[in-house]
């Protein structure tokens, strides 16, 4: 390695160390903060849990860590893959990384498995988590990182997370998901917006044994400088195919519930997770017509107009909106009375909400119902909390 680039990365670093970014108001996330985590790494045999999030500044983590010496054997990746830009539920093929005339396996996690094997763990000391999340129980990199610490825990491998901010870490809201309703999308019972950053949700995992062998996890996070519970924070990369503003990712929670309805919320079109519509809905404010794009094949209601609402310029408040979900509910359930469709349940975590909306019950009285388990959730993350909270 070239000893002046090497000089050069730890300046960088130094710098950032002391005077932070300007970016986000000098937020510094963990994968910047080398200093933290070198002697952690150092004659090691790294895996990585990675994709396109992982960005030190404008390098990759990988190219940063490749070109500072360090031995990095396998790259795991989760959905989306490792550059992000395969659509949502599509099955990952394992792959090949080349650099600097070495070849690093990349495995996928949402391929034919989802928990990597023993083999492919093969001479690993340490895995590396570094991925931007958005705060959503049912955003699937939390379920990568989870199936990583069950591995983790089992082999007795170190496990450090590199730390980002949560850009919808500011309150806590939604129905805290029942553990018979457990699924890829809803790994932990805690609320639809869980507020904690990745590596808070990681100590929880642990200090409340929600993996097994917890005890036998080594964990290390290095945490995010400069940035709090209190504080705004926009994703400098598009952590996924369909949310690709700051808009959509505080929206996403709310509209996230319309996924498994006959409503469509603009897959298919430039404004994914900032529209709402259906080709027979009453609700005449805006219309778009779906088409098949890169980012989402075959969307919902492909080549037909739909019709109801523009949400690009509304201010997002910090809760879960179901005056959306309650309104295309009364306006469509004449025209279809399969509106929740079979599997509404994983995204809300539990039957109840599908219940109470078709019973009429309004938002407010909704939201009551979920008052005590968030209260004692919040008892339980306040443990683990690694920032100044919002409250």
């Amino acid at each position: 390695m070239n000893k002046f680039y090497k000089i050069y990365l730890l300046f960088y670093f130094l710098s950032i160390q002391l005077f932070g970014f300007q970016n986000n108001k000098l937020v510094v996330v963990g994968a910047e903060r080398m200093l933290e985590y070198e002697k952690i790494i150092s004659n090691k045999s790294i895996g990585l849990l990675v994709n396109q999030t992982s960005m030190v500044k404008n390098k990759h983590l990988i190219d940063t860590l490749v070109n500072l010496g360090f031995d990095i054997k396998k790259i795991f990746t989760p959905e989306h893959g490792f550059k992000g830009v395969i659509e949502r539920g599509k099955k990952i093929e394992n792959d090949t990384l080349k650099i600097k005339n070495k070849k690093i396996p990349i495995i996928s996690m949402y391929g034919l498995n989802r928990i990597p094997s023993d083999e492919s763990m093969l001479g690993i000391d340490i895995v590396i988590f570094d991925i931007q999340d958005v705060g959503a129980r049912f955003y699937t990199y939390i379920s990568a990182m989870h199936n990583m610490m069950v591995k983790c825990a089992k082999l007795k491998i170190e496990f450090l997370i590199l730390d980002r901010p949560n850009p919808n870490g500011n309150y806590v809201d939604g129905p805290v998901l029942e553990k018979e309703f457990k699924s890829y999308i809803g790994m932990h019972e805690i609320p639809i917006v869980h507020g904690c950053t990745v590596g808070e949700l990681a100590k929880m995992i642990k200090g409340e044994q929600w993996i097994e062998n917890s005890q036998d996890l080594k964990l290390n996070i290095v945490k995010v400088k400069n940035w709090d519970h209190t504080k705004n924070y926009i994703l400098p990369v598009k952590p996924s195919p369909n949310l690709p503003n700051h808009q959509s990712i505080l929206l996403y929670p709310s509209l996230c519930l319309f996924e498994q309805t006959i409503v469509s919320i603009g897959r298919g079109t430039e404004f994914p997770f900032q529209i709402i519509g259906h080709p027979q809905s009453s609700i005449k404010d805006y219309n778009f017509t779906p088409k098949s794009v890169i980012e989402e094949s075959k969307p919902k209601f492909e080549n037909k107009t739909s019709y109801g609402i523009d949400l690009r310029k509304v201010k997002v408040e910090k809760k879960i909106n179901l005056k959306y979900l309650i309104d295309f509910y009364n306006d469509l359930k004449k025209i279809d009375n399969s509106f929740f469709g079979k599997y509404f349940f994983r995204i809300a975590g539990n039957k109840t909400l599908e219940n109470q909306i078709i019973s009429g019950l309004s938002e407010n009285e909704i939201r009551a119902s979920w008052k005590e388990k968030i209260d004692s959730y919040k008892v339980i993350r306040k443990k683990y909390l690694l920032y100044k909270d919002f409250e």
